[in-house]
């Protein structure tokens, strides 16, 4: 499990090369780790990180980029080697902070699957020059609107794709994990003539924050206020939060279950269960009066920041949790 705590430390690290400032670096992140009572965490698998594997068969993992008013991203998309001009879905995933397209398919091993269900997969790629962090500023206002900020850009090149490939329009998905999970609220909830289904990881709610400030509030304590969209996204959603996130409080992921679960509360169906060798999770499942889902919330007990079930070739992923990438592709099929 990697920590968001330290990754502006691993990119200062990255430019350090004396010996007086890799102490330095090391004693700050051993006062980090008491103060937050973390693991011992390794710098060199920090400043080391572990390589993508490579795609297999006749994949693709294509570079390409989008522009429009509001600015320009690149991004990746996966092509499983089973396309053959045939239609399939698409899913979006947006990474967390210090994250790119290539760390967060490593982490969430999302290709492995989309070559497995026949997906193509969408990675928009936050610039430095937009978030110093590369996180994406969904605690912006303008980023909080239709046709304004990341969002319309996000859509823009979701629809650019639909344009290049055969996508079934019925079947795009928004995901994301931390800033890019709180994106994938946002994009969803903006947009939910284009995308289907949303899936969130340690994310929080629309309208959480309006600005840096409030943001690290939301962060920390869950959003005091939420403002909906003057027409509240009424596309299914699927949750995961691990219980002992201390970056993002876990009751932003109840927050965004009751958020989208406004129009229409259906009934609960609340289940516990365990991973061998892992994390203990409660699964609620909420279906609509005709049995149709509205969503489920995944809380993984004693899970931190990081995605459930993720490899360790990527940042901020957890082994020991129940799989969110399966899960969340499991989720998306049942609300075709």
């Amino acid at each position: 499990m990697k920590y968001p705590l330290f990754s502006q430390l691993r990119d200062n690290a990255q430019k350090l090369f004396n010996r007086n400032a890799r102490q330095a670096v090391e004693q700050a992140m051993e006062n980090l780790r008491q103060h937050q009572s973390m693991p011992k965490i390794d710098l060199h698998s920090l400043l080391q990180p572990a390589p993508v594997k490579p795609v297999p068969g006749d994949a693709r993992f294509v570079s390409g980029s989008y522009a429009n008013h509001a600015g320009s991203r690149q991004y990746k998309l996966y092509v499983p080697s089973s396309y053959h001009g045939q239609a399939m879905p698409l899913l979006v995933m947006l990474h967390g902070c210090t994250q790119d397209p290539d760390d967060f398919a490593a982490g969430t091993q999302m290709n492995q699957l989309a070559e497995e269900q026949q997906y193509f997969v969408l990675y928009p790629a936050q610039s430095q020059a937009a978030n110093q962090a590369k996180c994406w500023n969904w605690f912006s206002a303008i980023d909080q609107q239709r046709g304004q900020g990341e969002p319309s850009i996000i859509a823009g090149m979701t629809e650019q794709v639909m344009a290049q490939y055969p996508v079934v329009a019925e079947q795009v998905y928004v995901a994301g994990l931390s800033a890019g999970g709180a994106m994938a609220v946002i994009v969803g909830t903006l947009y939910p003539d284009l995308f289907a289904a949303v899936g969130v990881h340690s994310g929080l709610p629309y309208g959480s924050a309006q600005d840096l400030p409030t943001a690290l509030t939301a962060m920390k304590r869950g959003a005091s206020s939420m403002t909906l969209a003057s027409a509240p996204a009424a596309q299914p959603i699927i949750v995961f939060h691990g219980d002992n996130d201390t970056t993002v409080n876990p009751r932003n992921g109840e927050q965004v279950m009751a958020q989208r679960l406004s129009p229409q509360q259906g009934q609960a169906d609340i289940r516990s269960g365990d991973v061998p060798n892992g994390h203990r999770y409660t699964r609620t499942t909420h279906t609509g009066a005709d049995g149709k889902p509205l969503g489920e919330h995944w809380l993984v007990h004693g899970a931190g920041h990081a995605w459930s079930g993720g490899s360790a070739d990527g940042s901020y992923t957890d082994a020991r949790g129940p799989n969110a990438s399966r899960e969340m592709l499991r989720f998306f099929r049942t609300v075709r």
